[in-house]
């Protein structure tokens, strides 16, 4: 019923010794999918990143229990202005979205691939849009917190910058409608 895994004296179920497929897809897409360059390479890092934006945007949003209508709302809106998507490629990235950041169990991949590809001045919008979706529901969650001062230091964006971003955020929700 189980097979030991060479050298490492672990047990598996057989059909369980591989990654499922998505999960390669989405390791491939997000490091770079090898050494080869093509002449789509910058759209395909143009994808990358919209991807990684996305799905650090949907984690935030889960991080307080549920992933509201609000935040919904916030992260497509968001994805929209940023991107210059139309409704249609918003709703296919957070569906690609949701589905990378259920297939991750860390932020590392996510977060290298904004600091790689990103210029610093997006990596600090990056941090804006993470405080927008934390913000989104009315309050933030010490979860929602905790990531974007995480995310900050992972993207090399200061402490003053993400401080900055936020303060913005809040005074746009202060504006009068």
């Amino acid at each position: 019923m189980t097979k030991t895994l060479r050298n490492k004296g672990l047990s598996v179920m057989p059909g369980y010794d591989r990654q499922p497929p998505m999960i390669n897809r989405i390791k491939v897409l997000l490091s770079g999918g090898g050494s080869s360059q093509s002449p789509d390479q910058e759209d395909d890092g143009l994808e990358k990143g919209r991807l990684a934006a996305a799905a650090l945007l949907v984690e935030a949003a889960r991080l307080d229990g549920h992933f509201d209508e609000d935040e919904r709302k916030t992260i497509a809106s968001l994805l929209k202005d940023r991107f210059g998507l139309d409704k249609a490629e918003v709703k296919t990235l957070i569906e690609n979205a949701e589905k990378a950041a259920d297939e991750s169990n860390q932020l590392y991949a996510f977060t290298r691939v904004i600091k790689d590809r990103f210029e610093h001045e997006d990596r600090v919008r990056m941090i804006e849009m993470l405080w927008e979706v934390a913000y989104a529901d009315g309050s933030v969650h010490e979860y929602e917190s905790n990531l974007a001062r995480r995310v900050t230091g992972l993207i090399h964006v200061s402490d003053r910058e993400s401080g900055e971003a936020r303060k913005r955020v809040i005074a746009r929700a202060n504006e009068p409608a």
